[in-house]
């Protein structure tokens, strides 16, 4: 099948190469020249493991292309995804210019039928406005369809190539059996082909973000609870997760979800709600719970070390917002180090691959390590961002003998309490009581 991916960020570049490996002619769009002439020349613009290859593979074998010249790819290819960014206004709302603008180019471009797929995340009646769009600048036949991504960054490949389902909202018999021929190659497995009206498509994807960001603020909430009340948080999440009616996943406690999708899909969502005149307070508290989570870190640092922090070096372990990915986009780890380097704390950071997104962040605001132990050299805390493999299972002796205090605050509860208090640790982690050191 012939495709066009209109928009080669992160969820066009993961969809483009997996259409290729299934054996379709794809060709990735994009307006950004320096993007493509990077790609072209094998510069892959974002860390997510496996993609890299896959790109390359496909570029070799010439069934993944890209392109700055929209309209040929759209007139070369029979189904056109649109992919472009959907970032948050001002007031929440998803910004669909982008979204419009390659609707606008698609209806001058196309000339013949075409499907077109909105693949960005985008509220409930965009279909209805890019249909409109098309339609008023071409009188060819166009579906208009919608196949929200679920991939989750540092898997994504993976999620895409073996999805535990595909929701396809679809105009039409043809455009639904087009789509489910489509994604044949990747349900092999039984994963379920999910066909339905448009918005409930466009409503599912926010729907299953806001969903799992609740469970997320919801335990993040128990876990004051627990600190409040001498009570472990861990024994709860295992307490609560174990009940088949709830299950384990997202029941972490922490400091905050982050990312491209979570925090923007939030706020798009309450937004929507409000301007339906559906209630969205369960949705807003998500939001506040979750924006209050991030400050825990500094708080309980101040507790402990004073609201005046000139001359104290903080060691950084973490800056993406998860790992197995450079995505610092809304990443607790911004608020945290904003927050030290505002009481003037001296901020020596490392991650294992977002440093580059790090030093476009803070520039030279912060400082940053070859390796997560010379970050430690002076300081007086260690605060703790991303459960990378190289933080879960350090060299304490090592930490010790560099720190000028051995004060380390966990937001990711990768240590036990009692070893780390045992080890002579100040230790303070999510939802859990500290244990006097030595202890």
């Amino acid at each position: 099948m012939k495709i066009a991916v209109i928009g080669s960020g992160y969820v066009g570049l993961v969809a483009g190469a997996c259409f290729a490996e299934s054996g379709n002619d794809v060709v990735c769009a994009d307006i950004d020249q320096a993007k493509i002439d990077g790609l072209n020349n094998g510069h892959i613009p974002i860390y997510e493991p496996g993609l890299e290859p896959l790109i390359l593979s496909n570029l070799a074998l010439k069934r993944l292309l890209f392109t700055t010249d929209v309209a040929s790819a759209v007139r070369a290819s029979h189904v056109i995804f649109i992919a472009v960014g959907t970032p948050p206004g001002e007031d929440g709302s998803a910004d669909l210019q982008h979204v419009l603008a390659v609707a606008r180019t698609i209806g001058q471009s196309m000339d013949g039928e075409r499907i077109v797929v909105t693949k960005s995340t985008v509220p409930v009646g965009t279909a209805l406005r890019v249909r409109e769009e098309i339609e008023a600048h071409t009188q060819h036949t166009v579906h208009v369809c919608s196949n929200p991504e679920f991939l989750k960054e540092g898997d994504a490949i993976d999620d895409f190539m073996k999805p535990d389902r595909v929701v396809l909202g679809v105009d039409s018999k043809y455009a639904g059996e087009v789509l489910a021929d489509l994604y044949a190659p990747f349900v092999r497995s039984g994963a379920s082909v999910l066909l339905m009206d448009v918005p409930s498509a466009e409503i599912t994807k926010y729907a299953a973000n806001a969903m799992l960001a609740t469970r997320i603020s919801f335990m993040n909430s128990i876990a004051q609870l627990c600190e409040k009340a001498g009570a472990d948080v861990n024994a709860v999440r295992k307490g609560i997760g174990s009940d088949s009616r709830i299950g384990s996943s997202f029941l972490y406690p922490g400091i905050g979800y982050g990312g491209s999708c979570f925090p923007k899909d939030v706020k798009a969502l309450a937004r929507t709600m409000a301007e339906l005149g559906a209630d969205p307070s369960i949705i807003q508290a998500v939001e506040d719970v979750n924006e209050r989570q991030k400050h825990v870190l500094v708080d309980h640092l101040v507790a402990r070390l004073g609201e005046d922090l000139s001359g104290t070096t903080v060691a950084v372990w973490g800056l993406a917002f998860k790992p197995n990915t450079d995505d610092m986009r809304e990443a607790p780890s911004i608020v945290t180090i904003e927050g030290l380097l505002a009481r003037g704390a001296r901020v020596v950071a490392h991650d294992p691959v977002a440093m580059g997104e790090a030093r476009r962040h803070f520039g030279s605001r912060v400082e940053y390590a070859d390796s997560n132990y010379t970050a430690l050299e002076g300081a007086r805390a260690l605060v703790i961002h991303t459960e990378w493999y190289p933080y879960r299972r350090p060299d304490f002796d090592r930490m010790q003998a560099a720190m000028e205090r051995p004060l380390i605050l966990d937001g990711r509860n990768l240590f036990d309490p009692a070893l780390m208090a045992a080890k002579g640790f100040e230790y303070v982690c999510i939802g859990r009581a500290s244990l006097p050191v030595g202890g």
